[in-house]
């Protein structure tokens, strides 16, 4: 598979099917129904990542450095679970992004949200979780040479994707409201949501503030020391 191909089938099930496979679960009743539609995106989002994966130990021990970030993105998110709207997921799967790339920041970022899930409760949101983090890493794996110059602009980029993810979200709760898209409700659920989309904005700003200079060093020296692409 040359490589122009595995980017059109990376783009068209990042950004359609596994979005098209998040709104088909807010039209199947039940919550085993849930989760398997949470099984099939996170199956989806794997996807990507596989594509690009190269055979051998860098692969192997791209995989590893995944599972570790995604275990942290969780251990984050329960930990800072006293706190509404204020987590470091966001920040993790945008750093994993900028030192192993859109795809690696793609999975990260849906895992985190299912296995987070396990522990928060699973549902129709779920899916549309897994598909706003993973879009998050995709979009700062694509725009990382930028980011990792301008810790600023890393902060202002983290803001935005918060945004982005109270956005995404909002559009489940319409879903789950009226069972179709609703323009107007919409705009009152971004308008209700608006205290907590800041929050969020402004979280995942300081903690990559805190965060992203010394985990991408370490992570930095990783990819170095074991040859990871």
């Amino acid at each position: 598979m040359n490589d122009k191909l595995k980017k059109i089938l990376t783009f068209l099930i990042i950004c359609a099917a596994v979005p098209a496979v998040a709104v088909a679960g807010m039209y199947v009743s039940g919550k085993r129904s849930y989760y398997w539609i949470a099984i099939l995106t996170a199956a989806l989002s794997c996807v990507p990542f596989f594509i690009s994966f190269e055979k051998g130990k860098s692969g192997v021990r791209k995989m590893l450095v995944i599972a570790v970030m995604t275990a942290v993105a969780v251990a984050g998110r329960i930990l800072f679970a006293e706190i509404p709207s204020f987590k470091p997921v966001t920040a993790i799967v945008m750093i994993t992004a900028l030192s192993f790339g859109p795809e690696a920041g793609f999975i990260t970022g849906s895992l985190s949200a299912i296995l987070s899930n396990l522990w928060f409760g699973q549902g129709p949101w779920t899916a549309f979780q897994m598909f706003a983090w993973g879009f998050n890493g995709f979009l700062t794996g694509l725009a990382a040479r930028p980011l990792k110059k301008h810790l600023s602009l890393l902060a202002l980029f983290g803001a935005a994707m918060g945004l982005l993810y109270s956005l995404i979200l909002d559009i489940n709760t319409v879903l789950w409201m009226e069972g179709v898209f609703n323009v107007r409700r919409y705009l009152a659920a971004v308008a209700s949501s608006a205290r907590v989309t800041v929050i969020y904005m402004v979280s995942n700003a300081l903690f990559l503030l805190v965060l992203a200079k010394p985990m991408e060093k370490t992570l930095e020296r990783i990819r170095k020391k074991y040859n990871i692409n």
